[in-house]
């Protein structure tokens, strides 16, 4: 056996093999081995095991064991007399300590072994401290996001109002759990008509239920976006058959919300920011005419764009709708206007703080980086998502936009948005973040 212990900062060692420490271990061969790890009677412990404090009863024993080994006790002298001596000794500091067992010995022992002696309280103070926690002790995370939302619509300068929108900020109330799926969930849409309302109102009434009724949904939520958008577009050239008094057509933002997971689909001019602690990220893409990308995609399929125009008639590329316009729409996926959206998912962090989404009239006097600023100082100075899209509005209509407004507001969490200092950056801006906006646009092709 060997023992290792460090008193008053002096290490000492004492090695011996005694065929009597069977009866110690009821003849297991329980051992202490000098280092971190030991494997005694199949239980593994680590070298932070061994600092544990040996119980009473087997450090008394082993005690006892090693004064035998002590050629003061086996010389036949007195016991009074060795023990004089061995205190003597133990007070001069000229010989090991009377008592070679501390708080600071290494050990691996078999807690077996010791469940027939007094120490079994010891014992299973012990083996409970190897014992994982219970699952219903760990403490759950706070649910997130914690949805809000509120909208604001303007018929603004215009004579009719073609925009509409749809907010649900929780499904499980408007339809049945098995539609929705067990992860809580949220739905909203902001849709701006031209050439009438209708178009705008078919596709806020019946797109979020083709999603639900898809087959893929909720196993792939983006291929039952992308198929209902389709759907929606080719259910309303069904229904403009019947009655042609409905001829219009819309474009389309929609933003589904499942547990974390944040989907937005995009088909037109429409647009949605994400405001990350403080900072504007867009989550979708202007489909305007005049785009590079876009105008590459139509002269591919052999159309054109004129002034901003697509075949000099929309000055969106991508919209629902509109089947009564010559040359533009048919049911294969090559159409020169097209319902198929174009789609961003993320998941969801404590740094999102909410989303703005809006028609095009609030963008033609907003940038992205503007509006989140705008929003994000009037939410906390209320924390109300519906007068915060009221006063984006009004903003809006302060800026002389020209067009029908709807603004829809969602925050993902209770309170405020918080105050942020000021980031020190190394190199002095000569150039707004409007203006690197503005710029970016003009690279693109969108002005």
């Amino acid at each position: 056996m060997v023992v290792e212990a460090i008193p008053d900062q002096r290490e000492w060692r004492l090695s011996w093999i005694d065929e009597e420490m069977s009866v110690v271990t009821s003849g297991r061969g329980s051992r202490f081995l000098e280092g971190g790890v030991g494997v005694s009677g199949g239980l593994e412990m680590d070298a932070t095991d061994a600092y544990k404090p040996l119980p009473l009863a087997l450090e008394s024993t082993i005690s006892s064991v090693m004064a035998m080994t002590n050629p003061a006790n086996t010389s036949g002298g007195s016991s009074s007399k060795n023990d004089t001596s061995a205190k003597d000794k133990a007070a001069s500091g000229s010989s090991r300590p009377p008592r070679p067992l501390c708080a600071f010995v290494r050990r691996c022992i078999n807690t077996a072994h010791l469940a027939t002696s007094s120490t079994a309280h010891a014992v299973e103070l012990e083996s409970q401290a190897l014992q994982p926690l219970d699952s219903e002790e760990v403490e759950e995370p706070e649910s997130f996001p914690m949805i809000r939302s509120g909208g604001w619509t303007d018929i603004g300068t215009r004579q009719n109002m073609e925009d509409a929108h749809v907010r649900i900020d929780n499904l499980s109330t408007k339809f049945s759990p098995r539609f929705v799926g067990e992860s809580p969930g949220a739905f909203y849409g902001v849709f701006d008509g031209h050439g009438g309302q209708d178009a705008a109102n078919f596709v806020r009434e019946n797109l979020l239920r083709f999603i639900l009724d898809d087959v893929d949904f909720p196993s792939s939520i983006t291929e039952a976006v992308r198929h209902a958008y389709l759907q929606t577009d080719h259910a309303f050239a069904e229904a403009c058959l019947l009655d042609q008094e409905l001829s219009s057509g819309t474009t389309a933002l929609t933003v589904l919300i499942t547990g974390r997971q944040l989907l937005v689909a995009n088909a037109g001019d429409c647009r949605a920011v994400l405001c990350k602690r403080g900072k504007a990220i867009e989550m979708s893409r202007d489909h305007k005419a005049a785009c590079i990308l876009e105008r590459k995609r139509i002269e591919a399929l052999g159309g054109f764009v004129d002034d901003g125009y697509l075949n000099g008639q929309l000055a969106v590329a991508r919209a629902l709708g509109d089947w009564h316009l010559t040359g533009l729409k048919d049911y294969g996926a090559d159409s020169l206007l097209t319902a198929e959206p174009e789609m961003r998912q993320m998941v969801l962090t404590e740094e999102d703080e909410f989303l703005i989404i809006g028609c095009d009239g609030l963008w033609d006097v907003f940038t992205s980086e503007n509006a989140v600023d705008f929003a994000r100082r009037k939410l906390q100075q209320h924390n109300d998502p519906e007068i915060c899209s009221k006063e984006l509005v009004a903003e809006a209509l302060r800026r002389d936009t020209h067009d029908n407004l709807t603004v829809v507001t969602i925050c993902f969490h209770p309170d405020p948005p918080p105050r942020l200092g000021a980031i020190p950056t190394p190199v002095k801006r000569s150039i707004s973040v409007e203006g690197l906006r503005c710029l970016q646009d003009i690279l693109d092709g969108c002005l």
